[in-house]
């Protein structure tokens, strides 16, 4: 049989089994638009003014990281699951297409409507909010470092949904993840500075940690150091690119064992 190639048709089919999932719309749209309009007017009576627009401005790009983990590490793996559950890339395969291939056509559909959301998300925070207009550069290295996040979370997920291979305990695990990762990288209202050392060390593993807390730094063309913020990137990329290979190499064990 001809296996069959990536195409349009593949990746549409995709987009509207994301755009069906009520959690990503909602956790992965409108929550940061909301949370984000929530915590500017709590800080507008406890911050002076002169420094407003630099923290809004913060609280912009941290909420910006819901995003790719709300579509990716909770939508992908949770619909992914599901999928495994019906034998729906099964099905898929018998009709010519690669395991390879839907993957990415599974990527390539997730990161058009993560970059779809995160469009919505400025558009409407630069509307509402009074955000500091970013340097060319910190804007461009701020967008790829979302995107290269947003690898990370597939990854993660997919390999998650893949060991598991059904909805419940995936959606347990990813869940336990996202707060966790919510928690731990600013995004509760706690800043990673404010907890505890030992907590703090962890926290600083992840590339979240350092978006959340001192991307505002270079905003506007300060200097930073990035070589900790990399170090983060290529160890968490790391963790999830081995839990991506071994669930492959556990899944096509599954496959021959059937």
């Amino acid at each position: 049989m001809n296996k069959k190639k990536l195409n349009w048709y593949l990746i549409s089919y995709e987009l509207r089994n994301i755009i069906g999932n009520i959690f990503v719309i909602f956790f992965g749209i409108f929550f940061p638009i909301i949370m984000s309009a929530l915590f500017s007017v709590m800080l507008k009576s406890q911050i002076p003014e002169n420094m407003y627009s630099e923290t809004v401005t913060g609280l912009f790009i941290t909420m910006s990281l819901v995003i790719p983990m709300a579509v990716l590490l909770i939508g992908y793996a949770t619909n992914y699951s599901q999928e495994l559950e019906k034998d729906v890339p099964l099905r898929l395969n018998l009709f010519g297409f690669s395991e390879k291939t839907m993957l990415l056509a599974k990527m390539v559909s997730y990161l058009i409507f993560t970059t779809a959301a995160f469009i919505i998300y400025a558009i409407v925070d630069f509307i509402m909010l009074d955000l500091q207009t970013p340097k060319i550069s910190s804007a461009i290295f701020f967008i790829l470092s979302l995107y290269a996040l947003s690898v990370i979370f597939f990854m993660l997920a997919h390999g998650l949904a893949t060991i598991f291979r059904k909805f419940g305990p995936t959606y347990a695990v990813c869940m336990f993840l996202y707060f966790g990762f919510m928690i731990l990288c600013g995004m509760m209202g706690i800043t990673v500075d404010q907890l505890p050392s030992g907590v703090k060390a962890v926290a600083k593993v992840f590339p979240m940690s350092y978006i959340s807390s001192d991307f505002i730094t270079f905003w506007q063309g300060g200097e930073y150091n990035f070589a900790p913020f990399i170090q983060s990137f290529l160890f968490f990329g790391a963790v999830s690119a081995i839990i991506l290979i071994f669930s492959i190499r556990k899944n096509q064990r599954v496959l021959k064992a059937n």
